[in-house]
């Protein structure tokens, strides 16, 4: 398998989407299409189980997804430090994400990047399974993650955005054509799983309603990709934050505003006993550019 048929594979297993996987990889979607089929007939099993309704991973699928996945990461770091090196950018700030809302943050980069311009920021998603692993590890310098963090070992830092939450789900579910949903609403609903620790995800997704309800925990997923195809075969609904909306916009799917949940914020996160001067003038830009609207 090829690089570029590597990055085609990757696209679409985040995706799950042919039409998006084609426009973030700038081709036709036919091109996406024959890709992965010449690299289902080589391997000699499907990767992906297609029908009218959404887009999956087989099995297979997901062995080789995981496989590739840290493979072509590390080429990617590669790659960009042979990058840097020729623009003269002598320094790299690796940040976490677990939003895809990268564009929206654009304020805030820029502003960090007219402070410290021979400094490259790196992008790594992190999985809501494992958010603070990547810190600990010392995979990433910064995360931007959402409030409460109570962890010792973390630095909280300045908030970043504010966002409303929405409730994810099947664009034929019996709320979809709500103008709002409440967490109450959750009793009579399978809610989607996986984010840790307990506390961090009781933030978004509360294990009972306001009246004492035990909300029913279903699929367990660790990623924001991983819940589409749920999501659209109503197998489950799921709290999201509003850039969801925005940027998983499909016709299989649809957003209700949550009426009784409070603002969600987002804050920059790190290691304390890593804390240096590229962490603290990202923290200090973020000061400065203040929260973001979006």
């Amino acid at each position: 398998m090829e690089l570029r048929d590597i990055e085609i594979f990757l696209t679409l297993a985040e995706e799950l989407h042919f039409g998006r996987a084609a426009e973030r990889l700038r081709v036709s979607v036919a091109a996406v299409s024959k890709a992965i089929k010449k690299q289902e007939r080589s391997i000699g099993t499907e990767l992906f189980a297609r029908n009218s309704r959404a887009v999956m991973l087989t099995p297979a699928g997901q062995r080789l997804r995981d496989d590739l996945r840290p493979i072509y990461q590390r080429l990617h770091e590669s790659l960009g430090r042979a990058r840097s090196a020729a623009q003269n950018k002598t320094d790299v700030l690796r940040l976490g994400m677990l939003s895809t809302n990268t564009t929206e943050l654009r304020p805030l980069f820029d502003a960090f990047m007219v402070r410290q311009p021979t400094c490259e920021i790196q992008l790594r998603y992190v999985s809501f399974s494992d958010p603070f692993g990547p810190l600990r590890a010392a995979e990433a310098d910064v995360l931007l993650a959402w409030l409460p963090v109570e962890e010792r070992d973390l630095t909280v830092g300045p908030i970043v955005s504010t966002e409303a939450a929405f409730l994810a789900m099947s664009a034929g579910h019996r709320l979809a054509g709500r103008p709002w949903v409440t967490y109450e609403d959750l009793g009579d609903e399978i809610v989607m799983g996986g984010a840790k620790p307990g506390y961090w995800r009781e933030a978004l997704v509360p294990t009972r309603t306001p009246s004492g309800r035990p909300i029913r925990i279903g699929p367990i997923v660790s990623t924001g990709e991983e819940m589409l195809p749920i999501l659209a075969a109503g197998e489950a609904v799921s709290p999201v934050f509003g850039h969801s909306s925005r940027y998983y916009a499909r016709p299989d799917l649809a957003h209700v505003p949550i009426r009784d949940a409070p603002p969600l914020r987002w804050a920059l996160i790190w290691s304390t006993a890593s804390e240096n001067d590229l962490i603290r003038a990202f923290a200090q830009a973020a000061r400065d550019v203040g929260e973001l609207k979006f």
